[in-house]
Formats: structure tokens, sequence, C-alpha cells
């Protein structure tokens, strides 16, 4: 089975961290999290991948080349203009000729696709949709389904007293080449709103494959901030990191510095006295932590340097940063790249400063777009 990834989105719910990067190669982990898709499906044998690329497609395509580094044999179709999901899948039509998968490329889960697939087969279905529970079905499409699983209707962000399931739609589908029948070429059409239904309104059999396993989708700062965290706290995936953490390669580590786990050190970081990174944590490749710093429940991206007496707590701060002393980050606040914060400055109630910015030393912001 082929599988496709839609990787064309701008990521604009994830800004300021998409400014300078496609959302598919945002580091989870210090690893683009598309490198992360590609191993979850080499486990469910899936070695050919078409990505369906869009905004910024030179990042990835120079990362990942053809996928022979990667194990798999990767192709790319872009797209001139945004197409919507279906429209996205019908651009790269020629490429799929049997049953293969869909995924949006801003999920992260640990979905058995292996089981899901064989369900879909058993059922004759043209369409299985993974499905998975949320705490409050009014923000997504919620699918409706009889005894045996197959799809009875499609609700989009019911108000609660229509709320029959709190199942919803988790952007992971297997489908029939004749799915793309019903999809216009060179059209911005969505599976969602335009595809399934209508082909239930036809009587085709459209399945949804529950499931428990873990599933975020990372589009926010905010869920982007929680899958470091359950990852570090081994809440998903297999991945766990109580044992203390991962420390890279030719770190400079003062004998003073504490490191309390779960954290992620990259590879050639300098942590200075008396520092203290406190899990779960991530620091990035080539990052610099000043004297009695203290680092906790963060992201730091690459190439970022932290100055002395700097608090730093649950928020992310993007690559090439500099951040002065004595300065306090706090609870979401979100620092994309090359930004440079003077000393004794204060940012809080989760503030999202865009790339290339420069904030003046002793400044205290309260603003939501600095």
């Amino acid at each position: 089975m082929k599988a496709l990834i839609l990787v064309g989105g701008e990521g604009t719910r994830l800004r300021p961290l998409t400014a300078n990067v496609p959302k598919s190669m945002v580091p989870v982990v210090n690893r683009p999290f598309l490198e992360h898709m590609l191993e979850y499906l080499k486990k469910h044998h899936i070695t050919e991948i078409v990505l369906a690329l869009c905004y910024l497609p030179d990042h990835i395509q120079h990362h990942f080349g053809d996928g022979h580094d990667f194990g798999v044999k990767l192709t790319y179709v872009v797209e001139e203009c945004p197409m919507g999901t279906a429209g996205a899948v019908k651009n790269a039509a020629q490429y799929l000729d049997d049953t293969f998968a869909v995924f949006n490329g801003d999920v992260f889960t640990d979905l058995d696709l292996t089981t899901m697939a064989a369900f879909h087969k058993e059922n004759q279905a043209l369409v299985t949709i993974a499905l998975t529970p949320v705490e409050d079905p009014t923000m997504y499409g919620v699918v409706e389904t009889d005894s045996q699983h197959r799809i009875l209707r499609f609700i989009e962000k019911p108000s609660w007293d229509a709320i029959s399931t709190n199942m919803i739609n988790a952007g992971t589908y297997i489908m029939e080449p004749s799915v793309l029948d019903h999809i216009p070429a060179q059209t911005w059409f969505q599976f969602e709103q335009d595809v399934f239904p209508a082909l239930l309104r036809h009587g085709e059999l459209l399945y949804g494959y529950p499931s428990q396993t873990y599933w975020l989708d990372i589009g926010t700062p905010e869920k982007y901030l929680m899958l470091h965290h359950d990852l570090l706290l081994g809440r998903c995936n297999n991945q766990s990191l109580r044992e203390g953490g991962w420390l890279g390669s030719d770190c400079d580590i003062h004998p003073t510095a504490r490191l309390t786990g779960p954290v992620v050190v990259g590879e050639n970081c300098v942590i200075g006295p008396r520092a203290r990174i406190i899990g779960p944590t991530i620091l990035g490749h080539h990052c610099t932590i000043g004297k009695e710093t203290i680092v906790e429940g963060a992201i730091i991206w690459p190439e970022t340097k932290l100055g002395d007496q700097v608090n730093v707590k649950g928020c992310i701060i993007g690559q090439n940063t500099i951040v002065g002393d004595n300065c306090w980050i706090m609870d979401g606040c979100v620092l994309g790249d090359n930004v440079t914060l003077g000393d004794e400055n204060k940012l809080e109630r989760g503030i999202r400063i865009w790339p290339s910015r420069t904030l003046a030393p002793h400044t205290i912001t309260f603003d939501h777009r600095s």
C-alpha cells in the first residue's frame, strides 16, 4: 500500500514558528516532524510515499531528497496554489493506482495502521476513516456509525445538543482509487465537506475505524508543546525518557549545572554554571545557556543563546534567537526565529513575537503580537 501525506499547508495557526519553515519540518525532539511520520509508516511496511507540497516545498525536497537515506521512496507533487485536502490528492492521481492511505501532515499518532488496513479490506470499503474520541466534539467533525462501524452521517462542529458521539475524523484515511473519480481536477475540494458526504448520499461503503490510541494535531503552539511533553513523559508512541533523557555529543556542561529529566539536549550545547534545566525540556543543537538560568518545560530551537539569570518556563523559542540577561519568558510565549531580546524583558501570558524582531532593553511587553 502506498501513502500520501498532505504537507502543503502554510501552518498559520502555528505561527510564528512556521514563518520560515513548513509545518511538517518543525523540529520534534530535534528531528523534523515529517521524519517521525516516515518512521511510523515504515513500521507498517509502507515505503512508497507521495508528498503533496505547496508552501515552501524546497525545504522538504532538499532535506529528504528521493527518500533513500530514510529508507523510503518519495515522490513529490507540488501544487501551484492550495487545492484543499481532496484537491491535493487528485493532483497526485497518476501515482495512486491501488489502495492507498492519506495522512494530514500535522497529526502525530500511534494508530495501528496495519489493523486498520485489514479492517478496510474485510469490509470491502471504498473509504475507511480513522476515528478518535475527544472531550469537546463541538470543535471538530463528528462521525456517526452503526454497530458494524459503517458511517451513517457527518456532523461538522455540532452544538452540544446535537451530539450523539464524541468520535471525530482523525485525518487518516484508507481509500480505493475510484474515489478520485469523484474529485474534479484543478479545483479546491475538501474530503470532509465535499467528498465524503457526497459518497454517503450515493450509498457508497464508508466505514469508521475507532481507536483509543494516541492522537494529536500539532497545528497550534499549545499542541506542539504538548506533544513534546507527552513524548518525554512516555505518554505516546512507546517513547519514554523517564530514565533522565538524551544528551547530544560534544556538549560542555558546567559541573554546577543541574539537569532534571526528562530532558533532551542537542549536540554542541553549552550550559553554564548553576544553570538548571528541568524536564520535560528540549534543547536544540548548538544552544548556549548562561549562568544561573532556569529552563523548565520549554522547547528551545537550535543555535539559540540564553543569557545569565534568564527564566524560561512553558514556552517555545525559535532558532538563532538571543535572549539577554535577566529576561523572563513564561507560560505559553512563542518567539520566532532570529529574535533579539534586550536585558530584563518580561514576556508572559502567551505573547508571540514574529521572526527577526528586536525588543529594546528594559522593555516590558504584554501585547499579544509584539
